[in-house]
């Protein structure tokens, strides 16, 4: 019996950890609209701006703001969010060569 109660509470654990880690997954809602974001001086001439998105973490949805990124690499392609059947999926943002 020990060893059952022993198992179902690890189980339990591991459950409760991973629903609010915001390790990835599905949203269960829709995203809010994106906030509108005043962009501070960029740090140089080839800085580019990344505009800043929601993100998916403990149940809810948290603002991540945008930044410069000054090391360039091509040209920059924005993270969204996609709709899957299971709910809503972050594709992240990526420079393209």
């Amino acid at each position: 019996m020990k060893r059952i109660n022993l198992w179902l509470s690890a189980a339990f654990a591991a459950l409760l950890l991973s629903v609010g880690c915001g390790c990835g997954g599905y949203a269960t809602i829709e995203p809010p609209p994106l906030q509108v974001e005043v962009k501070p001086a960029p740090p140089g001439p080839k800085a580019v701006w990344i505009d800043g998105h929601w993100k998916w973490h403990g149940g809810r949805y948290v603002w991540v703001d945008g930044h410069w990124d000054k090391n360039p690499k091509g040209a920059w392609v924005p993270g969204h969010w996609a709709k899957k059947p299971r709910g809503h999926v972050w594709v992240p943002g990526h420079w393209k060569k």
